[in-house]
């Protein structure tokens, strides 16, 4: 056990989630009561038995918190075990004494030794993150279209059935994307349980009892290929989430959703930053917002770089990464490809002045593909020799990150 000023950092018990709760309510400002929300508390156990909690306890109230979860990513095409940062709080009197950034410490240390080399979380603070070693990854691009503006395309085979959003299809539609898509988390039990646990809190949250409803797409050979999660509120049509594995069905889910236009004024919606929304519509003028949306950070450089799938022939390169929270990244790696093998050596603690110089927070963002090398040499977020900036373009794989909800 750690000793911080009279406090204790441990395990949060399982008895003692109704202490997270309220540390969340108070937080994030909800109004939760352990006792009414059943089903909240149920999902909220899992999480419990399955990731890690971790608290501050000032005696024997829990004064801060932080909870990891295991799950898995698609890094350009490799499934990485990645470690998601959630229920993060700390009550304001306990603030300014360095609380949350040693449970940071202790979760990333946790996560390394199970193997999680990549963490992704939703930030309530992008400013916070980023000195704690996250970057943005992900945007989102939220979206309003007109009832006038809705496409209708001719000529699909397929055909629409409304299911419950937690049919075997619509799962297994997931699982086919994810496996394909770069960035996209590929959901366990504990991400589909958050995405349903995610529909409760909206429920609660934005004044409305509508569930949840779900459309599947399916080809002419009876195949499912695509689904939408939708809410159809007040005249007004939400998308929730898209996911189509071919063009086909994404043109049936629109014209499912334009199926709708005598019941609805506008359709708004969600989805990643690399969707080009506006530019399949016959008319484009419709209203979007671009937001950064999810953060990523390296927890283990040495074996994130060891698994990545570096592109191009043989070569060598040097990084010279700096990470202020964990000592581990620290130093200068060696990545040499030879015979399509990949092999990584930290060489020194001592940063080479040969290498190029980035931090942990640059390291992810380049990887991922949310930003590339020149231009982030052009922002000066790396610097080092222009031969190996440049040999550092050449072998990186192309593709910005996916987004969708994550947990």
């Amino acid at each position: 056990m750690n000793q911080r000023k009279g406090l204790v950092m441990r395990e949060i018990r399982l008895d003692e989630m109704a202490q997270s709760i309220d540390l969340l309510n108070y937080v994030f400002q909800m109004s939760m009561s352990i006792h009414k929300d059943r089903r909240f508390v149920n999902a909220k156990s899992k999480q419990f038995n399955e990731g890690h909690a971790i608290g501050w306890f000032d005696g024997s109230h829990l004064v801060s918190q932080i909870l990891s979860l295991p799950f898995e990513v698609n890094v350009h095409g490799k499934i990485y075990e990645m470690g998601g940062i959630t229920a993060v709080g700390t009550y304001p009197e306990y603030s300014g004494h360095g609380l949350m950034e040693s449970l940071i410490i202790e979760s990333l240390e946790r996560m390394r030794n199970e193997g999680q080399s990549i963490s992704y979380l939703f930030p309530y603070s992008i400013p916070y993150y980023r000195k704690k070693g996250w970057e943005i990854m992900s945007d989102i691009v939220e979206f309003q279209i007109k009832d006038t503006q809705l496409p209708h395309h001719k000529g699909l085979n397929g055909k629409i059935r409304r299911v419950d959003p937690k049919h075997e299809d619509v799962v297994n539609i997931y699982a086919r994307y994810a496996k394909k898509t770069h960035g996209v988390m590929v959901r366990n039990s504990i991400a589909w349980n958050e995405k349903f646990q995610e529909d409760f809190w909206e429920e609660k949250f934005i004044d409305s009892d509508v569930n949840l409803q779900a459309a599947v797409y399916y080809d002419e050979d009876d195949l499912p290929q695509g689904y939408m999660f939708y809410r159809i509120m007040e005249e007004n049509y939400y998308i929730d989430e898209i996911v189509y594995l071919q063009e086909e069905a994404r043109k049936g889910l629109w014209n499912f959703v334009s199926a709708h236009s005598s019941m609805i004024y506008n359709v708004y919606g969600k989805t990643t930053g690399n969707e080009a929304v506006a530019f399949l519509l016959e008319d484009s003028e419709i209203i979007q917002k671009v937001s950064p949306y999810f953060m990523a950070r390296i927890v283990d450089v040495k074996e994130f770089l060891l698994r990545y799938p570096f592109t191009g022939n043989d070569f060598q390169l040097r990084l010279a990464v700096t990470d202020r929270i964990v000592a581990w990244n620290n130093g200068t790696f060696v990545i040499t490809k030879q015979d399509g093998k990949v092999t990584v050596e930290m060489v020194s603690e001592v940063q080479s002045e040969n290498a190029v110089q980035l931090t942990v927070q640059t390291l992810a963002t380049m990887l991922l593909g949310y930003k590339r090398p020149s231009y982030l040499e052009k922002i000066e977020r790396l610097q080092g020799n222009a031969i190996e900036i440049a040999l550092l373009e050449t072998v990186l794989p192309i593709g910005i990150p996916t987004f969708i909800d994550y947990f």
